[in-house]
């Protein structure tokens, strides 16, 4: 038989559709094999895990096919001891099974730091000290001394404290600064429109303390502290330029942006 009689016999066209047959049964076994692997277009939702024991955590992440670790402990009052305090991914994300989901526990005792040594320093170094150790400068008080600007005591509460004692983190304590001169001054800061954890700090670099803060009527929820801004102060920078080292400055707040613009044209 000729090549060409060959070509379109029936054999010929019988073992061409079976060729086609067998590669087309191949590629869709490998299609289907990569697509089990991967489990493509399939996905699980991330629940929302804060507030929850970690026994909680723990079956509703099973139910949906996934894992948890916990990585992290922090202290926050606003949590019960033991529950999930952050997530990562966070809630309503869609992740493939057997995701692990990274949480932060809220742990039973608040984080304690180690108070580094802040006597016989200059006040910008002990500042830059209690604020890398995660502490707060609260109250700045000035005695006489021979050494001007030099730390001479930290008191918390009222009660002296030492180099080497653990505090509670985020928590604030006093100075006492030594002072040469009498009646040392700086120039008081116009706190116009800045929030209030940026017009106390503003204070602090200035060597001043809060006085007393008041809230107008605009508060009316947790989230109005949010878009809080200083419109008033006492003393007012546009009629006294300088004060005292360690005066206090009264402090107005308003959530109404209205009122707080007016206060910058005033």
């Amino acid at each position: 038989m000729s090549l060409g009689k060959f070509i379109i016999s029936r054999a010929f066209i019988i073992q061409f559709i079976l060729a086609l047959i067998l590669v087309a049964a191949i590629l869709y076994a490998t299609l289907q094999g990569l697509n089990n692997y991967t489990r493509h277009g399939i996905s699980y939702p991330v629940p929302n895990l804060t507030g929850l024991t970690v026994d909680e955590a723990l079956a509703s992440t099973q139910a949906n096919k996934l894992k948890i670790e916990i990585i992290d402990s922090v202290y926050n009052k606003k949590f019960e001891p033991g529950t999930v305090v952050d997530q990562q991914p966070v809630a309503n994300s869609n992740v493939k099974e057997n995701r692990t989901i990274f949480l932060t526990v809220n742990s039973s005792e608040p984080e304690k730091v180690i108070l580094p040594r802040l006597t016989d320093i200059s006040f910008r170094q002990a500042q830059v000290l209690i604020e890398t150790s995660g502490l707060f400068i609260g109250n700045i008080s000035y005695q006489p001394s021979e050494y001007n600007d030099l730390v001479l005591d930290i008191l918390q509460d009222s009660v002296p404290v030492s180099t080497g004692d653990k505090l509670v983190k985020g928590t604030s304590i006093d100075l006492i600064v030594g002072r040469s001169k009498g009646n040392l001054k700086t120039p008081l800061p116009n706190l116009t429109g800045f929030s209030i954890e940026d017009a106390l700090a503003t204070l602090t670099a200035a060597k001043l303390n809060q006085g007393v803060l008041i809230y107008d009527d605009t508060f009316t929820t947790a989230e109005d502290s949010l878009s809080a801004k200083v419109w008033k102060q006492f003393p007012n920078p546009k009629f006294v330029t300088k004060v005292e080292l360690g005066s206090s400055v009264d402090i107005w707040l308003s959530a109404n942006q209205e009122k707080i613009d007016n206060a910058f044209e005033k």
